[in-house]
């Protein structure tokens, strides 16, 4: 029987992320890793095998973390909650949001992990599913609503983002604003 593992996936993926928000994808080495964990390089080797699948597993998490809240608040509130979800994450997740909105996938991993596809393509289609289902239940085009609910947050962020600064609240009633025009 073997050692239990003595950090948690999420302890290791949380290791990475302060690394790449703090300094950039190509510091986050399993070295890097390893010593913020204070642990031995050869562990994460075993849980991860290698250094793209471990950033590639951060990158699908922080994916799947944000959608989960975005579906949610289209589902449950609507095109504007759906659309002021971003700014919001952004304030409350500013590390996972820099991940996201600074470094594409592309980026991340030079090869994307091939047993992480299947994973890649769920992500997609989720959000994309959530869209079409809403559109079709309250008679929207599609087009309009993926613009008003995903184009203008991701633009009302961006600048803020890549300034390394937080966007600000008043962003959110600009937003709302551009989401109600675009969809009315």
């Amino acid at each position: 029987m073997g050692r239990p593992a003595k950090f948690s996936q999420d302890q290791i993926l949380d290791a990475a992320l302060a690394i790449v928000a703090g300094s950039g994808p190509g510091t986050a080495t399993m070295a890097a890793i390893a010593a913020r964990l204070g642990g031995p390089t050869g562990s994460l080797y075993h849980r991860f095998g290698s250094r793209d699948l471990l950033i590639a597993t951060l990158w699908l998490r922080t994916v799947r973390r944000f959608q989960d809240g975005f579906i949610s608040a289209l589902a449950d509130a609507g095109a504007e909650a759906a659309a002021l979800h971003v700014p919001r994450w952004c304030r409350a997740h500013p590390a996972e949001a820099a991940l996201l909105l600074l470094h594409r996938r592309e980026d991340l991993a030079a090869r994307w992990p091939a047993e992480l596809g299947h994973d890649l393509d769920r992500c997609d289609a989720r959000v994309a599913a959530a869209l079409n289902d809403f559109a079709a239940r309250s008679g929207v085009d599609p087009e309009r609503l993926a613009f008003a609910v995903v184009d203008v947050p991701y633009g009302a962020v961006r600048r803020h983002l890549l300034g390394r600064r937080s966007p600000p609240p008043s962003v959110d009633e600009l937003i709302v604003s551009a989401c109600r025009a675009v969809l009315t």
